[in-house]
């Protein structure tokens, strides 16, 4: 039973990742690869706030969602009037140099050591000290962070995101800020990804950098690519097949020594399948350029 609550929380946790990177991908076109550092920040920054600082864990985890999206502004402002690849290269570089930090910053992320004994969430005097109480405590969260991406992407500003993403000359021709637009969604994107993170630090206890590297960033932008892209159902299905792929794979006679590669061949098999028969995702209405 404890194995299986395990895996809904992650899904709790990746799903708000999914879909906070679906509004750059689906909504907007923009494809990144720093969403990772972005969740990264997010749980240093909540990790620190509640440690150092002795915040409660709500307005922690608020700051950090602030203070990720101020640090969105580093990639956002000098790249975001780059286009195409050149746009993939800039995030590429972010997310690198978001993770050297947090690996060499030892005084403060303490490096390749992380940070340990991280306390569990305590929300208006009841400590989720259980995982059962994580499980709801996430899977609300999770619910809450899904019903305002819904709101926003329903909202005029998601249909001027639409159309940047459909046709970012015909916007500009109507008079639209194309990017302080891009700036904004950045920015929000980036906050939910903070809230991903601080979920994260409270529930395994323990954060260090090597959960945040480019290889977490590719394996959230695989999850919408199967789920599909352009709306809310994509990226929460493939939440739910990415995560539980591995776990089912766990109950096959796989040798230990090669299980790990495994299921990376079958991660990417899956992912050219999914682009080469059904390029909008399974659920999706976007189809990636």
């Amino acid at each position: 039973m404890s194995y299986l609550l395990h895996v809904l929380i992650m899904i709790s946790i990746y799903s708000i990742l999914a879909l906070s990177l679906n509004m750059l991908v689906g909504y907007t076109g923009l494809l990144s690869l720093c969403q990772g550092a972005f969740y990264g920040i997010g749980a240093y920054a909540c990790t620190l706030l509640v440690m150092k600082a002795g915040l409660g864990f709500v307005p922690a985890l608020l700051l950090a969602m602030a203070m990720t999206a101020l640090f969105s502004l580093i990639i956002s402002v000098p790249s975001l009037r780059l286009k195409g690849d050149y746009f993939v290269l800039a995030s590429l570089g972010f997310q690198i140099i978001a993770f050297s930090l947090l690996y060499n910053w030892v005084d403060l992320t303490g490096g390749p050591f992380g940070i340990s004994g991280i306390p569990r969430p305590s929300v208006f005097g009841l400590h989720i000290d259980t995982l059962e109480a994580y499980l709801i405590f996430s899977g609300v969260i999770a619910l809450v962070s899904a019903l305002l991406i819904y709101t926003i992407a329903s909202s005029p500003f998601g249909r001027l995101l639409k159309a940047i993403r459909e046709d970012e000359v015909a916007a500009m021709a109507l008079g639209k800020d194309i990017v302080r637009v891009k700036i904004v969604l950045f920015a929000i994107a980036a906050a939910f990804a903070a809230v991903s993170g601080g979920l994260l630090a409270g529930y395994l206890r323990f954060i260090d950098p090597t959960s945040f590297t480019l290889s977490e960033s590719v394996f959230i932008l695989s999850i919408i690519i199967i789920g599909g892209t352009g709306n809310i159902l994509g990226p929460l299905v493939g939440t739910v097949l990415m995560i539980f792929l591995p776990e089912i794979l766990r109950f096959v006679d796989i040798p230990d020594a090669i299980a790990a590669n495994v299921r990376q061949i079958i991660y990417g098999a899956l992912i050219i399948f999914i682009v080469r028969y059904r390029p909008r995702g399974l659920l999706g209405e976007y189809r990636l350029q």
